[in-house]
């Protein structure tokens, strides 16, 4: 990175979304995979009710939250016009089916329509990080990387809800136990390479200042901990509950964590950048 890129003009952080729209993120990344990991574990069975009604309250949430930032809600409809340019359009669409196939599999007991509901769960988690993908004025966020990253944080997070649920209502299992240890290391793997590639780039000292605290969060909290405590779970079958429970919440704390410091955060707008030097006689040439 060349710092002199950042000093004559900086960068300015965007101000369109602030924690509700990280809310959103939080709740229906979270809720989308709830219904998604709970219609796999499930199957050939249908997807639990509770698990169903928590996810549908999770992405409902989140929702909310995108609403209630808008100046004038009622031009929230407006965001239902674009489903051939913004993903935003796409998310609103898929979350409706998403309600719709919920709602049909609650009221039917149809098992194929709950897992219809699981399939289109996991395209709302991609229209997601599309969205930030979307966003190329911002650096943190239009890597590419970032669609890998907000689905498997989303898989963590609904993975670990899903073994807190199931310990409510319950019992842990070591095929919960299994699938959160394989999604924590996923996530692992697309942080790690998600941020090589960001600060390989001319990103500015504010985005990696506000990104630090999530690397130590994921990978100490979200991915150490957890970790050890899995594969003291499944070593020791008897104690799932507890380690399970031990290793679900720091890891669906460090994603809710990353989630709200990259939206809130880490959304500087790139700055114009005009190379070394000026040509003597510019106004903003500076002087030698």
């Amino acid at each position: 990175m060349n710092p002199s890129k950042f000093g004559r003009f900086g960068t300015a952080h965007q101000t369109s979304w602030d924690w509700r729209a990280a809310g959103n993120f939080i709740g229906g990344g979270s809720g989308s995979a709830l219904i998604a990991l709970a219609s796999f574990t499930a199957y050939p069975g249908a997807t639990p009710l509770w698990a169903l009604l928590a996810g549908l309250a999770l992405i409902g949430a989140g929702l909310l939250c995108v609403w209630a930032e808008i100046g004038r809600p009622l031009r929230a409809f407006n965001v239902l016009f674009h489903p051939q340019t913004s993903w935003m359009t796409r998310e609103a669409f898929v979350a409706a089916l998403i309600f719709a196939s919920a709602a049909t599999a609650l009221a039917t007991g149809l098992v194929g329509v709950s897992w219809l509901a699981g399939a289109l769960a996991l395209l709302f988690l991609y229209c997601q990080g599309r969205i930030l993908r979307a966003a190329r004025g911002i650096p943190a966020w239009r890597q590419p990387g970032v669609v890998p990253l907000i689905a498997a944080t989303g898989l963590v997070e609904g993975a670990g809800v899903l073994l807190l649920l199931s310990l409510a209502f319950g019992s842990a299992s070591t095929l919960l136990c299994g699938l959160l240890l394989a999604v924590v290391a996923v996530r692992a793997l697309c942080w790690l390479s998600y941020r090589r590639r960001l600060l390989a780039g001319d990103v500015t000292p504010a985005t990696r200042r506000a990104l630090a605290p999530a690397h130590v969060g994921l990978m100490l909290a979200g991915t150490l901990a957890p970790v050890a405590a899995l594969v003291a779970a499944l070593l020791w079958p008897a104690g799932a509950g507890v380690l399970g429970a031990l290793a679900a919440l720091p890891a669906v704390a460090a994603g809710w964590h990353f989630k709200f410091l990259l939206v809130t955060r880490a959304a500087q707008v790139q700055g114009y950048a005009l190379g070394k030097t000026l040509r003597r006689g510019h106004p903003l040439a500076q002087p030698r």
